[in-house]
């Protein structure tokens, strides 16, 4: 028989309503779902510890962020940033020719799980909200930016914390948080990034172009994948610095590299960065098929606009997703 800790008691029940959007906030200053787990669990434990001292001259939800952006900030100053390929450079005007990989030197953004930053079991308006502040396009531009750029544009601008309020949390005066704003926001609007006609995972039309995303790879179909694609479309692939802007490279890309023949590919739905996505598998010599890369796809009610690869294979163990599968287990 144990005993429960009355301090651990309190503690949990006042801070355990926070460690999914607290999660979020790591992810957003970081862009790696790894480092924002071990930084959530160093957050609580410093508040753990510091608990006792606790006066709640500030609410515990803003004395929890005051002490996880300090601990981010700590991490991405010792850290390189997390880009992805349209961050590097310009696009590429061929499309027929090989990707430039890029060395161990670039540590790529990771996509996110929905589960780990989006309570569903929220209000509907708040679930909305949840999934806009981790979408893709804006966690890649935030990467962008430098750390204490990075945590005034997250708590102003994701946040809607008023500028006293971030400069509270960043132990800073308003005047200079109002320059950091000033700064990020000017970098940010410089940005090839852009979420704003990305459809909500919920829409009809968006769930109707993810299948037929799916179908248009599965079947090898360029045409359905033509039809699929808006006329500025965008195409990356984590690995290489080369990515495509506009529906004139990136269709005959995806036909002369990518779609492959009927069965070569095989997927599974994902809800990713707030946004539909797919585990994509390719098939084996050996009619298996072995994890190739999770996509994240930006979709407006009736196209793609963005199609975002990650291909590192152990990204599939944050979505509880096998290595290798069979067609039918996909399916």
């Amino acid at each position: 028989m144990t005993t429960s800790d009355p301090k651990t008691d309190s503690f949990e029940a006042a801070t355990a309503p926070y460690r999914t959007e607290l999660f979020a906030h790591c992810y957003r200053m970081t862009g790696s779902v790894g480092d924002a787990e071990d930084l959530v669990q160093e957050s609580y434990l410093r508040a753990w510890k510091a608990f006792g001292t606790f006066e709640h001259r500030s609410s515990v939800r803003t004395w929890l962020y005051r002490i996880a952006t300090n601990v981010c900030l700590t991490a991405v100053h010792r850290n390189r940033r997390r880009p992805v390929p349209s961050g590097l450079g310009p696009p590429a005007s061929d499309p027929h020719a090989p990707g430039v990989p890029t060395g161990p030197e670039v540590s790529w953004l990771e996509p996110i799980p929905d589960r780990l930053v989006v309570d569903e079991r929220s209000d509907p308006a708040d679930v909305v909200v949840a999934r806009h502040r981790v979408r893709l396009a804006l966690v890649a531009a935030l990467q962008l930016l430098p750390p204490r750029q990075r945590a005034a544009v997250i708590l102003c601008e994701a946040l809607d914390l008023p500028a006293a309020g971030a400069a509270e949390l960043l132990d800073i005066s308003v005047p200079a948080v109002k320059s950091l704003l000033q700064r990020g926001r000017a970098r940010l609007a410089e940005a090839a990034l852009s979420d704003v006609e990305v459809a909500e995972p919920t829409d009809a039309g968006a769930r109707d172009v993810l299948d037929r995303y799916i179908a248009a790879f599965e079947q090898s179909d360029p045409v359905a994948i033509g039809r699929l694609l808006a006329d500025e479309t965008v195409l990356e692939m984590t690995g290489t610095s080369t990515w495509y802007s506009g529906k004139a490279t990136c269709e005959p890309f995806i036909v002369a590299q990518a779609i492959g023949r009927t069965g070569d590919w095989a997927m599974i739905p994902v809800e990713v960065n707030g946004q539909l996505g797919v585990a994509a598998y390719h098939r084996d010599t050996d009619r298996l098929y072995t994890a190739f890369a999770i996509v994240v796809l930006a979709t407006s009610r009736s196209h793609l606009t963005r199609i975002t690869l990650f291909s590192d294979p152990t990204l599939f163990d944050h979505f509880g997703l096998p290595h290798r599968t069979s067609r039918d287990a996909a399916r």
